[in-house]
């Protein structure tokens, strides 16, 4: 199975932006679809968005839709997560995951593969 390293995460005021990568290396990267999710203090992890194998198809969480943007580069081994107009709320450890198959799926337990988290800080 592939293993998940995220990175670029930080600490960032209310309306900055922050790009987040998640790097992975191992089986073949294109045959997995690719998730984000996101677990804050006190809070369960919670979905973001996902992106299916071919990355012609994303989903996203309510809280993310208009603001962050999934993309991958399955020559790079890599997905991406572009987060814009960034909130307090936002605040969190992001965690990429990856599933074979393809698809795009919003519930926790449908992915057994995990990065080890990047953390994202926003202030006022």
């Amino acid at each position: 199975q592939v293993q998940l390293v995220e990175s670029g995460g930080g600490s960032v005021q209310t309306g900055d932006s922050l790009r987040l990568s998640c790097a992975a290396s191992g089986h073949t990267f294109s045959n997995y679809g690719l998730a984000w999710f996101r677990q804050a203090p006190g809070k369960e992890r919670e979905f973001v968005g996902g992106i299916t194998a071919s990355g012609r198809t994303t989903n996203y969480a309510d809280a993310a839709k208009g603001r962050f943007t999934i993309s991958r580069d399955n020559a790079k081994n890599t997905v991406y997560l572009q987060m814009n107009s960034l909130k307090f709320e936002d605040t969190a450890v992001y965690y990429c995951a990856a599933r074979p198959g393809g698809g795009i799926y919003s519930t926790f337990s449908s992915y057994a593969t995990w990065g080890q988290g990047t953390q994202v800080t926003v202030s006022s």
